[in-house]
């Protein structure tokens, strides 16, 4: 997928847990997970802005676009 997610890396940063930042944006662990490993094929702008305040982020910081492999092409 072109959209990668950088969730992990702001959680290390910030020294958070999965299950707190579950906790504090108000979804449950295994949404956030399926967000986390970019198998999410969509996310609200409410819970990208909550990622962002609990986080003290920009939404760049969590999602940045990459080129996808056409080496097959």
């Amino acid at each position: 997928m072109p959209i990668a997610v950088d969730i992990d890396v702001m959680l290390a940063r910030r020294k958070m847990s999965v299950g707190e930042l579950a906790d504090r944006v108000g979804i449950t662990p295994a949404n956030l997970a399926v967000l986390k490993n970019g198998r999410a094929k969509a996310v609200r702008f409410t819970t990208l802005a909550a990622l962002c305040e609990v986080l003290k982020c920009q939404p760049g910081d969590l999602l940045r676009w990459e080129a996808e492999d056409t080496a097959g092409e």
